[in-house]
């Protein structure tokens, strides 16, 4: 069974930093991907970051583009979002993902298994 638990969420002023981390457990796979989306209220869930677990390949969205950063941790099964420079607009419940497939994707319904969310707010 897999399960994806993410945690770091929280409020931070404007300019600020979070890093975000998912813990995965189950994914007994060598090909997957890891996705990181976020949903605010009222908008359709967007993607933020996706990189392969085996390396090679991340893809991030001109949104978040420089100011995002995602990195693993193989022993730990967890991989990382490093938020910098937040802005209010990232204001939003952040979803990670995991995608089994050889290809990737950056749409929500190419990935299967979700995480309960943590909540990112940015104060201006």
């Amino acid at each position: 069974q897999v399960q994806l638990v993410e945690s770091g969420g929280g409020l931070v002023q404007a300019g600020g930093s979070l890093r975000l981390s998912c813990v995965t457990s189950g994914l007994t796979v060598s090909n997957y991907y890891m996705g990181w989306f976020r949903q605010a209220p009222g908008k359709e869930r967007e993607f933020v970051a996706a990189i392969r677990w085996s390396g090679g390949w991340s893809n991030y969205p001109d949104s978040v583009k420089g100011r995002f950063t995602l990195s693993r941790d193989n022993a730990k099964n967890t991989v990382f979002l490093q938020m910098n420079s937040l802005k209010p607009e990232d204001t939003a419940l952040y979803y990670c993902a995991a995608r089994i497939a050889i290809l990737p994707s950056i749409r929500p319904d190419g990935y299967t298994y979700w995480g309960q969310g943590t909540q990112v707010s940015v104060s201006s």
